[in-house]
């Protein structure tokens, strides 16, 4: 009767297995929320975005700026005011109205614009270094909400494995095949299993609900698990190189940028001149005279020197970090792509041979449980086996998925300029 018994539970716990299998295989009834979706959810209303488009308006409105030419200026001059004998009162007034020019000497204007047009570009290129992170930073959310959701796939699994291990353990000592010690070590099993459960369902609620502050609107339905479970096919190591990444794109933005602060700083030493031109009004006699003056600073003071040597020290400060963040990228970029290629065969390796080893040997120590050729500890230490290699093996995946993230966010090719504009 106990044989009879025991192979009942094993067909049973098989069919469950089988049945749990083909639930989680079978297609579901709403397309899952996949991380496209996510992605272009986020980039319709991420602040971010915003803040650097924004900034973008921003550098069009300073580069219309620096085109602009200095203002003329409406002078009015009153004089032989206010004095004694002759000049008492506005009797003997001189007024004079006229109007003065500045002009701008040694290519200020051009400079300026030459300024306005490096910021400009820098603006744009910022636009897609925003889009690039908000990829990055979604594509990173979506791994954490995927992952979740599969340890509690795997939590309930061990769950389910605790509580079947209960009722072996229990019928064993109730037919006298085991000590009570086997029903409390088992019930103690069961206890742990089920807390574990809750909390990656927590786990994974949290997830899920960053994942949907991050991108503005709530997630209906399930994650794209087999996304998450799919690794490509990761050949020999490319070179790691930096050229033609947003990253060094924005270094070399800078180095233009301090290139034109050196051009501005140089025509600002050459000085300006300012042409005036009115009519004079004597009040004594009645008559009107024209009167012209030409103004040119006189620099004694303030030759412009000083700002050319800070500009141009600033332009060999950024051009050094320009060089730095070269070498930078490219050890990041040949790092990330060893992190990728190790995870992808970590990931092979644990969702293949050995995961389907672990579960075979977890069901083999269940039925040799149920029908006393194992013991509890064999049991316990081939679930536990198998609960190992299936974290495993979402550890790999998240490690593959993440540095995947990481090296597209790295290599991320720098917009055409033509591009950037629109």
């Amino acid at each position: 009767m106990y044989r009879i018994f025991a192979a009942l539970l094993a067909v049973s716990s098989c069919a469950s297995i089988a049945q749990a299998q083909m639930a989680a295989s079978s297609p579901s009834s709403s397309p899952p929320y996949t991380l496209e979706r996510a992605l272009i959810s986020a980039g319709a209303t991420s602040p971010n975005l915003e803040a650097a488009d924004a900034g973008v308006r921003a550098a069009s409105a300073a580069r219309t700026v620096a085109g602009l030419r200095p203002n003329p200026e409406v002078q009015v001059q009153v004089e032989n005011v206010g004095g004694s004998g002759l000049y008492r009162g506005t009797q003997s007034a001189e007024t004079t109205t006229g109007v003065a020019l500045p002009i701008e000497l040694g290519g200020k204007r051009s400079a300026r614009i030459a300024v306005a047009d490096s910021r400009g570009t820098r603006a744009r290129i910022e636009v897609a270094i925003t889009q690039a992170d908000l990829r990055e930073r979604v594509t990173l959310a979506y791994i954490a909400a995927v992952a979740a959701e599969r340890r509690v796939g795997v939590a309930r699994m061990l769950a389910e494995f605790a509580d079947r291990g209960f009722r072996a353990a229990s019928t064993r000592v109730t037919a006298g095949a085991g000590s009570p010690i086997e029903q409390q070590r088992a019930d103690v099993e069961r206890v742990n299993a089920s807390v574990a459960l809750e909390r990656a369902i927590r786990e994974a609620a949290v997830a899920r609900e960053n994942l949907a502050r991050l991108i503005g609107e709530p997630i209906v339905g399930e994650l794209d698990t087999e996304w998450f479970d799919r690794v490509g096919t990761y050949g020999p190591t490319m070179p790691a190189s930096a050229q033609g990444t947003l990253i060094v794109a924005a270094a070399q933005a800078d180095v233009a940028t301090a290139d034109a602060q050196v051009r501005l700083a140089r025509s600002q030493r050459i000085p300006d001149v300012t042409l005036s031109a009115g009519a004079r009004r004597l009040s004594a006699t009645n008559d009107m005279a024209a009167v012209f003056g030409v103004s040119i600073p006189f620099p004694l003071f303030n030759n412009g020197q000083a700002a050319v040597s800070q500009a141009e020290s600033e332009r060999l400060q950024v051009d050094a970090r320009r060089r730095v963040t070269l070498i930078d990228t490219e050890q990041a970029i040949a790092s990330v792509q060893a992190d990728l290629a190790n995870a992808a065969a970590t990931a092979r390796s644990a969702g293949g041979p050995a995961l389907a080893a672990a579960m075979e040997a977890a069901r083999i120590a269940r039925i040799g449980y149920a029908q006393g050729k194992f013991g509890q500890l064999d049991l316990l230490q081939a679930e536990r086996t198998l609960a190992d290699t299936n974290a495993a093996f979402i550890d790999a995946l998240i490690g593959y998925h993440e540095a995947g993230a990481r090296l597209a966010r790295l290599t991320t090719p720098a917009p055409a300029l033509s591009e950037a504009a629109q």
